[in-house]
Order: C-alpha cells, then structure tokens, then sequence
C-alpha cells in the first residue's frame, strides 16, 4: 500500500469538479492550465491582437471567440493554433465528463487534435480512474497509459522506465548503469542506479509520482505484472463503464481464441498476424512484454460472437525498445455493442 499524499498532481485533476459517480467536470481553471501551455502562451513578437485573445481567455477561459477576432491575428500559424485549441475545448465542453469526452473523441476521431492535448486528457481520465487505489505497482502500471516507456530484458527482470525522465538524464549526463541498458538495446546489465520500484519504496511512490522516477518491473508473477491488470481493471471499470476481471497470462493457448486488443500498435499488428494463423517470427514475437486475459462482469454489452469467451490483451515494445501504450484501443477494440446496437 502506498503511504499518504496524493499523486500525480501534475495531471491537474485537482482543477476539476467532479460528478456523482466520481467523473470529471472541467472548470475555467483547467482550461487556464491548458492556457499555460508553452504552445498556447503568445511568444515576445506576437501582435497585440493575440495578446488580447490569450488575456481574454485566461479571464475566461469559455467565452466564444467570434471568427473576427481569429483573422485579426497577424500569424497565419497562431490563427491555426488557436483554431486548434478552441474547436478542442469546444469538443470536450460538448460533453457531459471529461471521461465522455476522451470516448468521443477517440470513437469519433482525434484529426486535428494536437496529441498533447490528447495526453493531458488521458492523464487526467486515468488519474480519476486510479483514484484511492492503494497499490504503488498498479499507479506505476498506468503511469504507461499516458507516458511512453522504455523496455529492458534481462534475466530475472521486464523493466519499463520512462522515457521522458531517462532522456533528462540523459542530456545531464546521469545516466547511471540501468538507464544505459534502457538506451542502448543489448547492454549488459550492471549496478543498478535507476530506482526500481519495490515493496521498501512503494510507501514512497506518491510523494515522488510526478518525477516519473521509478523503473517497474512486469516480470512474469512479479507484482507490476499483477500491477498492469490491475491498472487496466480500473480503467475499464471508469472510463468505459464496464466492470472486467484481468490476469496475466505468459501465452495464448486457446484453439477458440475469438478476440484480442492489442495495447499499442506494435502488439495489435503482432496479435492480428497470430489471430490469422501467419508465421510470426520469433524475434518479432518476443516484442511481446505483457499478455492478460479479460473476462466481462457481465454480457449485457458484449457482442453475441465474443460472449461468454476470453478477451486477450497484449503489450509490446517496438524494434528500438520503446512501448507507447495506447488505452484508446479500449475504447474502440473490446467486443461491446454501441448505444445504437444495445437498444
């Protein structure tokens, strides 16, 4: 269990109210915190009328932007910018949760949408997800779910570190043996000086959730492992509305394997092959990191063909050892009827 404190405040899910059954509402201070983006804040040379409409906007952040007001914008590129932005805020105030927006927009289509829009809205629907979950190697297991990772495999251990904190170091230089292992694929592990993250740190993981520090392992019967389906249990159960047992599996062995959802692109494109009975070589399938099995709660919503039947998931890293998860894929691959088809 992790000790006290909150985590992930650097989600900014502290800015938003909240609905009864726990579902984000936003608010014009999340909007300001999205206003503060450096994307978003008008560089020294910007015109004055686009310091007038960022200043408008941070005193409020839902007025309507009539269509004068963007061509009065001397920059071609920040008209474009802005136009991004507000048809974006606009899409997501449409709906009723922050949650419902992130499934209509992937549902719908994300065309347009500047991903780190979409990575600041996964991080917030998946903290909301994770709220009051005590386990340290479940928040660690969804921290995949909006920033990417690097894998290491070496005997004993399936390592995720993130990608963003082992760059930093990187570039300063502070590496330390495990990071080098996690840059460079193939190297020989050594003294490890990336934190991993354990049963004598876990009490300490909310304190330093937001510096993204700490390595996971997902090893077969590890706890990140059981952390990942546990993760993903919780994000289904919140943000989809459907409640799902998950457990790690090391292989499909399944003569009837009826659906699967890859996790990222790299695992969908690996699992398609194998659902279509095409040699996979095993180089390629050892891109594999983490397999679950998915068993609905209830069949209300699934679809007639998938009922009753096992739903396999899997995660895999890329040629260069990185995972970019996409949770996404949930939203538009797990056999549910839609609204239309449950009628």
């Amino acid at each position: 269990m992790i000790g006290p404190g909150d985590f992930w405040l650097s989600s900014g899910h502290h800015l938003c109210d909240r609905d009864a059954a726990g579902r984000l509402l936003p608010t014009g201070d999340l909007w300001r915190a999205f206003l503060a983006r450096p994307e978003l804040v008008p560089p020294a040379e910007a015109c004055a009328a686009e310091l007038a409409l960022h200043t408008g906007l941070l005193a409020a952040p839902l007025r309507r932007v009539a269509p004068e007001d963007l061509a009065a914008l001397a920059d071609p590129d920040a008209r474009e910018n802005w136009q991004v932005f507000l048809a974006f805020r606009d899409r997501v105030q449409a709906a009723p949760t922050l949650e419902g927006a992130w499934l209509a927009l992937f549902r719908g289509g994300v065309g347009g949408v500047p991903p780190i829009f979409l990575q600041m809205l996964t991080h917030l629907v998946t903290r909301a997800a994770m709220e009051g979950e005590g386990d340290a190697f479940a928040l660690r297991a969804a921290e995949a779910f909006f920033r990417p990772q690097r894998a290491a495999i070496h005997p004993g251990a399936l390592l995720l570190a993130d990608e963003e904190f082992l760059d930093a170091r990187a570039a300063d230089g502070d590496l330390g043996s495990l990071g080098r292992l996690l840059t460079e694929a193939g190297s020989p592990p050594r003294e490890v000086e990336l934190e991993v993250l354990s049963d004598a740190n876990a009490s300490g993981y909310a304190a330093r959730s937001d510096a993204h520090d700490l390595a996971l392992d997902i090893a077969e019967n590890r706890p990140g492992q059981h952390g990942m389906a546990r993760a993903l249990e919780r994000f289904i159960g919140h943000v989809i509305g459907e409640r799902v047992a998950i457990r790690p599996v090391p292989v499909i062995d399944d003569r009837n394997w009826t659906w699967h959802v890859g996790l990222d692109a790299e695992a969908t494109a690996i699992a398609n092959d194998l659902w279509r009975g095409q040699k996979v070589k095993q180089a390629r399938l050892a891109r594999i990191i983490w397999l679950g099995v998915l068993e609905f709660a209830e069949a209300t919503r699934v679809l007639p063909r998938a009922s009753g039947k096992p739903v396999y998931l899997a995660l895999a890293m890329d040629a260069a050892q990185r995972v970019r998860m996409k949770p996404q894929n949930l939203a538009v691959g797990l056999p549910l009827r839609t609204a239309a088809e449950a009628v």
